[in-house]
């Protein structure tokens, strides 16, 4: 398949499109047999793992957070770990050691690979981690890489975060700082489900047919797919549009809108713009399109940019949510200058 991608012509891209959106159908789908009512967040997460990024689910207790990482490393057929982040927990928990063992040429150091050696990484409550142990991660998210004393261990691809925190019970936490979390691709509220959606759940849950999940590809066709959203083109003029929404973010530029200048200390990062872009790119294969439009920026705007602004004192004062100022940046930035 990636050598078919890397030598497409215009006559054969609407087929790629199209193997590449039944696919990612097959995925959500599946998923969404074990996980009812949160399409938004199945769809982001999704998105994230093709676009080379980690995730962020914040959400109370109970709403299928773990179901959903373990859901989609079954699907491609991935490793799968998971951290339960405490204050005691240590960076080697984490990463690993180097152990001395004794075998027939005596006693030496072997390294031993801690859970983040693995495709999907599920890191439950991180915030509940001391600040040393989280900043362990960040080697890993940005460079998928391990480094212990001075040899660096490289990571199986596709790896993957899916880091949890509840937004509820925050004593005994240590927010995350800003540099980590700009490594993560995306932020998606997982909210809590309808009426409904519960009685499915219900369902599904306490019958005797309680749904199991499928392999629907291997991960390296995933590696593949993650190769073709590269390649989707993207205009100038697009792209123009994603770079003004996040100068408008920042509250000394001439794009900045009165509520961004009055709420906002700092604006987000050339990370959130990246995101921006190749997440657009990947809603248009979704929607079956070889080309980006500006409604898929919009669309992806506030998961992309939603952690990585930072509100001033009279903005948390006033507990102003950082998704009413990007939303009113979406309503004002001109399509067009």
């Amino acid at each position: 398949m990636s050598e078919s991608i890397n030598s497409a012509t215009p006559a054969n891209v609407e087929a790629l499109v199209g193997e590449f959106c039944q696919d990612l159908q097959r995925l959500r789908d599946e998923i969404g047999k074990m996980m009812v009512g949160q399409d938004e967040v199945i769809e982001g997460v999704i998105i994230s793992l093709l676009g080379g990024g980690h995730v962020l689910l914040e959400g109370v207790p109970g709403l299928g957070k773990t179901m959903l990482v373990r859901t989609l490393s079954e699907c491609i057929h991935a490793q799968f770990s998971r951290i339960q982040f405490t204050p005691d927990l240590m960076p080697a928990d984490c990463l690993g050691t180097n152990m001395i063992v004794e075998d027939d040429n005596g006693k030496h150091f072997e390294f031993q690979r801690g859970p983040i050696f693995t495709n999907i990484l599920l890191a439950d409550e991180i915030n509940r981690a001391t600040p040393k142990t989280q900043s362990a991660l960040l080697e890993a998210m940005q460079e998928s890489s391990v480094t212990i004393g001075k040899t660096t261990h490289k990571l199986d691809a596709p790896f993957f975060v899916m880091a949890t925190q509840n937004p509820l019970e925050m004593e005994g936490t240590y927010p995350l700082p800003e540099a980590q979390l700009d490594r993560f691709f995306f932020k998606l509220n997982v909210t809590f489900p309808d009426r409904t959606a519960l009685h499915t759940i219900l369902d599904r849950t306490t019958s005797e047919d309680v749904p199991k999940p499928e392999v629907v590809m291997e991960k390296e066709r995933l590696l593949d797919m993650k190769d073709l959203v590269r390649r989707v083109p993207l205009s100038r003029n697009v792209q123009d549009y994603a770079v003004r929404v996040l100068q408008a973010t920042h509250p000394d530029t001439s794009d900045a809108t009165d509520l961004t200048k009055k709420y906002m200390r700092y604006g987000a990062s050339p990370r959130g713009v990246q995101a921006m872009i190749l997440a657009a790119k990947i809603r248009s294969l979704l929607e079956g399109r070889y080309a980006v439009a500006i409604d898929d920026v919009r669309h992806v705007a506030l998961p992309a940019l939603r952690h990585r602004v930072l509100l001033n004192f009279e903005g948390e004062a006033e507990g102003i949510n950082p998704d009413e100022l990007l939303k009113d940046i979406l309503n004002k930035v001109p399509e067009a200058i």
